[in-house]
């Protein structure tokens, strides 16, 4: 089953093998596309939906290279597996907890993702490892081209494509990344960097974007519209801004060294000895906590644990992931349990281990 096949390894976007991967954990391009001659979601009927995405799906089969894709019919999924698929940013939540017939088309390197039946007919997505919008967008361009070329998008000459919020219309483009700022949390700098985008018409999202909470100090930072905007121009202008969101966290990080090494240690070991030892742990415990030992592998604080490592338990420390894993209760309790366990299980020194911090 690919959703078991997915508990067994970690996307590409984890491995922190990208540019600026210290601060910028992944860069994400989104498109809105619907099919025409079906209504927008919101006014499809049942049987509207099963048609659409059987048209859909069939469609991209016919393709050689969506052919591919690893297809996950979402409707037939347990709540489990559905939230699985959200804390792996491979679905959204609108598409977990939506009605009817739906799916995902899922690359096995996880760098991009079709939804179908989401609040657009599609959402098509590719994500990359570090700072590589770049990349990122000739991917999912060449990944638009081939899908319609296999089904008729809705498209007005004047307005572009047509999207269900009008925010979207235009390029339907939403372009993001997935950045790391603890050092600026700690300095409490975090607020006025972020109203300094927001002139600038860049949204600040949490984790998991809109209408979720910043955890771990990361948080995903888009462009607001997109009428009036070619997509080569929403992909300059988040690419011009995230190098000086980047310079603030590494100056911010400087400081605390140069300034605070003491404090910062101190913060850093004892996240890490926790994160050794607890007998019991929340998720969102384990969230800041890691994003501490994260910053502190970055800034050569801590020598014995790779990034890739704390990157992959930031995902399987969540709560579905940490079920599948470990196969642990759907109660509160057993679950801090069991995350505190597998915490030990990648953090705590071998037995043969030379190096102690």
């Amino acid at each position: 089953m690919i959703i078991e096949d997915l508990t067994e390894r970690i996307g590409e976007w984890l491995r922190g093998s990208g540019p600026e991967s210290d601060i910028v954990m992944s860069s994400r391009i989104r498109l809105a596309r619907n099919v025409a001659d079906f209504p927008f979601i919101r006014r499809c009927s049942d049987i509207d939906r099963a048609n659409l995405e059987a048209t859909v799906r069939d469609s991209m089969k016919r393709h050689p290279r969506l052919a591919e894709l690893d297809y996950v019919n979402v409707a037939l999924l347990d709540p489990l597996d559905r939230q699985f698929l959200v804390e792996r940013q491979l679905i959204s939540r609108e598409l977990s907890e939506a009605e009817g017939a739906r799916s995902v088309a899922i690359e096995k390197e996880e760098r991009l993702s079709v939804m179908i039946n989401e609040e657009d007919h599609l959402r098509i997505q590719v994500m990359h490892s570090g700072f590589d919008l770049q990349s990122a967008w000739e991917r999912i361009n060449e990944l638009d081209d081939q899908i319609e070329s296999q089904v008729r998008y809705a498209y007005h000459q004047q307005f572009g494509y047509l999207t269900a919020c009008p925010t979207n219309v235009g390029t339907g483009m939403r372009v993001s990344v997935l950045v790391h700022l603890p050092a600026l949390v700690i300095t409490q700098q975090i607020d006025k960097v972020f109203r300094s985008l927001q002139r600038i018409n860049l949204v600040v999202r949490g984790l998991y974007g809109e209408g979720s909470q910043a955890m771990g100090d990361f948080y995903q930072v888009s462009n607001q519209i997109t009428l009036g905007k070619t997509e080569e121009d929403l992909v300059r202008r988040v690419s011009e801004v995230v190098p000086v969101l980047i310079n603030y966290e590494r100056k911010a990080r400087e400081y605390l060294i140069n300034e605070n090494q003491h404090d910062l240690f101190d913060q850093v070991s004892r996240a890490y000895g926790t994160l050794q030892n607890a007998q019991q742990i929340s998720s969102e415990e384990t969230m800041h906590l890691l994003s501490r030992v994260r910053m502190g592998v970055n800034l050569g604080l801590i020598g014995n644990v790779e990034i890739p490592t704390i990157n992959k338990l930031f995902v399987h420390t969540q709560p579905a992931h940490l079920q599948k894993l470990t196969r642990s209760g759907t109660s509160n309790s057993q679950r801090n349990i069991e995350r505190a366990n597998y915490l030990q299980s990648h953090l705590r020194p071998r037995p043969d281990s030379s190096e102690h911090n």
